[in-house]
C-alpha cells in the first residue's frame, strides 16, 4: 500500500467511530523487528537483541516491484511452508527497502513477483521510528460492523488514489519468522493497511473495491502514465 496521498488520513475524520483495540497493551510492532542478516537459522530473542536490520536497510537496493496489470498480482498466493523460510529471509531486506524508498506503507509478496502468502507493513508516520510487521499466513479472524472510508494507494498502481471502505477494526492472526502464532488486533489505517496487503495475497486490487467506471479510468490512466514512462 502505498503512503495515503492526503496527509490528514493519518487519523480517522472526526466524523468517524473508532473502535478501541482489545488488547491496547499488546505491543506488538517491539516483538516483530526482525533481523535476517542472520541467514538461514530461525531467529531467537537472543538474535533479535543482537542485531538490528533497520540500522542498515536504507542502504539496501530494493526489490523491484511489479506494476499491473503484471499477471503475478491477479492470482492467488499458497501458504507459506517451513522450508520457505530461509528463502523468505533472502527476501526480505530488499522487500523492506523497496516499502520503505517508495515510499510505502505496505508491500505484499506478489508485488515483487513471489507467490507465497506472506505481506509487510509499516503504518509509522514520517519522521516517527519505523514498527516493521511481517506477516506470513495472515487471515482476518474478526472485523467490525463498523466500517471506514479511506484514500487508498497502491505500490503497483503508482500515482492512482480512490476512497475505499472497509472494515475499521479488525482481529488478525498470523505467523512470524519463528514459526509462533501472533493474533493482534488493528483499527484505523493499520487496519486498512493490512487488508489492503492481504487482499493482494487473493489476486485483489484496491481498485476491485470500487465501482467498473472509476476501475477502469483508473487503469487506463495507469496505462497511460507508464506509456509515457511516469513512475
Amino acid at each position: 500500500m502505498r503512503q495515503p496521498a492526503d496527509p490528514t488520513i493519518w487519523c480517522p475524520p472526526a466524523r468517524m467511530q473508532v473502535l478501541p483495540l482489545q488488547d491496547a497493551t499488546q505491543n506488538l510492532h517491539s516483538n516483530l523487528i526482525l533481523h535476517w542478516h542472520l541467514a538461514p537459522a530461525l531467529a531467537t530473542s537472543q538474535d533479535m537483541s543482537e542485531f538490528d536490520f533497520l540500522s542498515g536497510i536504507d542502504a539496501v537496493p530494493p526489490t523491484p516491484i511489479l506494476i499491473a496489470p503484471q499477471p503475478v498480482l491477479r492470482e492467488v498466493t499458497r501458504d507459506v511452508r517451513p522450508e520457505d523460510i530461509a528463502f523468505i529471509r533472502e527476501q526480505l531486506p530488499g522487500m523492506f527497502s523497496a516499502m520503505y524508498k517508495a515510499p510505502g506503507i505496505g508491500l505484499a509478496a506478489p508485488q515483487v513477483g513471489l507467490g507465497m502468502r506472506f505481506a509487510l507493513v509499516d503504518v509509522a508516520e514520517e519522521d516517527a521510528p519505523r514498527e516493521p510487521m511481517l506477516l506470513i499466513n495472515p487471515e482476518i479472524i474478526s472485523d467490525s460492523d463498523q466500517l471506514a472510508a479511506r484514500e487508498e494507494g497502491c505500490l503497483s498502481l503508482p500515482n492512482q488514489y480512490a476512497e475505499v471502505v472497509r472494515p475499521e477494526s479488525i482481529r488478525v492472526r498470523y505467523r512470524n519468522l519463528a514459526g509462533e502464532t501472533i493474533e493482534h488486533d488493528a483499527s484505523g489505517l493499520l487496519a486498512t493497511c493490512i487488508q489492503h496487503e492481504m487482499d493482494h495475497l487473493d489476486g485483489i486490487l484496491f481498485v476491485d473495491h470500487l465501482s467498473t467506471l472509476k476501475r477502469n479510468m483508473i487503469m487506463r490512466r495507469l496505462a497511460k502514465e507508464q506509456k509515457l514512462g511516469r513512475r
